[in-house]
C-alpha cells in the first residue's frame, strides 16, 4: 500500500461512506483495491492500533470489500458448483470461507466469505479489486433463473475486533452469542444490519454489514459507546499486521491466479469430494502429484524484517520468495509467509536465509499462526 499523493489520484478512487469521519480523526489514506481507505489514524499508528485489537477492541472500516448477491431457485446449489468449499456443510445463518478458482489452472481468482441465507439466497463478500471479475464469472455460468447482483457500493462493512468486542456490541443491544462463522439480523440506531461472527484478525470479533446510507449512524453509535471499552479506530496497516500474525493469506500475495490452494495450504477450504467446482480437475491432479512449492511460515532469528518479494536461500540456492512479511508487534520480531520449493525438503525448525536488502538474514521455518488464535 502506498500513500495517495495528489487530489487527481484520489478522484480516481472510490470512497467509503465514512470518509468524512476518517478525515475528522486525522486518518492517513492509501489506495486499496480501487478505494481510498484509512491506513492509520493520528494519535494511533500501527502499533497502538494493532495492540488495541489484541488486548481490547478496535473498529475497522472495510467497506471497500465487495458485496455480491446470488438469488433465485437453486442459488446455493449453483454457488456450490462454482466455488471451492462445500456449501452443503453449513446451514442457513452460517458463513463459510471459500475460493473462486480458475477452472483450467486451479489458481485462485479470489478468496470469499459466503453467507448462506437460504437455498435461494447467498450473499458473497469478495475482495475489492476482484469483485468485478467474480461477478463476471458467476454471471457467465448462471442459469437464466438466477440473478447475480453486484452490490459493491450499496453496503458498508465495519469490523469490530478484539477480546472486548462482545462487551461493546452487547452494550448496544446487538447479538453477540452466536457461533463463530454465523450471522444474525439486528438493528442499531435505526439501521438494519447483519452481525457476522467473522473477521481477519484472529481475535474474537464481528463484522457489521449495513446499507451504505446507514453507515454513519452505525459508526457514530459504536464510537459513542466506545470509550468505556477503550475502542480505537484502526486502519488497514494494522489489519495487515494482525492477519499476518495469524498466517491468514492475502489475495494478490499469498493467493493469486498463479498460486493454487494446494500450494497455499488452503486445501481445507476445498470440498474435494464434491462432483463439481471450478478448478476441480486441476487441483485434484496437483494434490495427487504433490505441489512444486508450498506456503511456509518464517520467523526472524535476528532483528531483520522480511518483506514481500525478498528471496529465500539455502546456502547459495534460491528456494523461494517471501509473499507476506512484516514486524510482528505481538512477537516483537520479523515474521513472514513464503512460497518455498518442495524439492528443498525443508522441515519446520530448519533455518533458511532471506536476502534483506543485500544481507542474508537467518530465519527459522515454522507453521503459522505466529500467535495463539482467539476467534472463539
Amino acid at each position: 500500500m502506498t500513500d495517495v499523493t495528489s487530489d487527481s489520484a484520489a478522484t480516481r478512487l472510490r470512497r467509503s461512506p465514512l470518509h468524512e469521519r476518517h478525515t475528522a480523526l486525522g486518518a492517513k489514506f492509501a489506495p486499496f483495491g480501487g478505494w481510498e481507505m484509512p491506513l492509520e489514524y493520528a494519535g494511533g499508528g500501527v502499533l497502538k492500533e494493532h495492540t488495541a485489537v489484541r488486548t481490547g477492541v478496535g473498529v475497522f472500516d472495510v467497506s471497500h470489500l465487495g458485496k455480491v448477491r446470488v438469488a433465485g431457485p437453486g442459488a446455493a446449489e449453483f454457488v456450490n458448483a462454482c466455488l471451492s468449499n462445500d456449501l452443503g456443510r453449513i446451514a442457513p445463518g452460517q458463513a463459510q470461507y471459500t475460493l473462486c478458482c480458475d477452472d483450467a489452472t486451479g489458481g485462485v481468482v479470489d478468496d470469499i466469505i459466503a453467507y448462506l441465507h437460504a437455498d435461494d439466497h447467498v450473499f458473497l463478500i469478495p475482495n475489492a479489486a476482484n469483485t468485478a471479475e467474480v461477478v463476471r464469472r458467476l454471471r457467465a455460468a448462471a442459469p437464466a433463473a438466477l440473478t447475480v447482483t453486484d452490490e459493491h457500493e450499496a453496503y458498508a462493512v465495519l469490523a469490530v475486533q478484539g477480546p472486548r468486542s462482545a462487551e461493546l456490541l452487547g452494550a448496544l443491544g446487538l447479538p453477540t452469542d452466536h457461533d463463530y462463522m454465523s450471522f444474525r439480523p439486528a438493528t442499531l440506531a435505526g439501521a438494519e444490519l447483519t452481525v457476522c461472527r467473522t473477521g481477519y484478525t484472529g481475535e474474537l470479533g464481528y463484522e457489521l454489514v449495513t446499507p451504505a446510507a446507514h453507515a454513519v449512524a452505525v459508526w457514530d453509535a459504536l464510537t459513542a459507546a466506545g470509550p468505556a471499552y477503550e475502542l480505537r479506530a484502526c486502519g488497514l496497516a494494522a489489519r495487515d499486521t494482525l492477519r499476518t500474525e495469524m498466517g491468514y493469506p492475502l489475495h494478490g500475495q499469498d493467493l493469486s491466479p498463479e498460486i493454487t490452494p494446494v500450494q497455499a495450504r488452503s486445501g481445507w477450504a476445498v470440498g474435494w469430494d464434491k462432483p463439481a467446482f471450478w478448478g476441480r480437475d486441476a487441483l485434484r491432479a496437483e494434490k495427487a502429484a504433490g505441489p512444486r512449492r508450498t506456503l511456509r511460515g518464517l520467523e526472524a532469528v535476528d532483528r531483520a524484517i522480511p518483506r514481500p518479494g525478498m528471496r529465500v536461500y539455502v546456502g547459495d540456492t534460491a528456494v523461494g520468495t517471501v509473499t507476506s512479511g512484516t514486524f510482528s508487534p505481538t512477537r516483537k520480531q520479523g515474521i513472514a509467509l513464503a512460497l518455498l520449493d518442495t524439492a528443498a525438503a525443508l522441515a519446520d525448525g530448519d533455518t533458511v536465509e532471506v536476502d534483506v536488502r543485500g544481507r542474508r538474514a537467518p530465519m527459522r521455518l515454522t507453521r503459522p499462526p505466529f500467535v495463539t488464535p482467539s476467534v472463539r
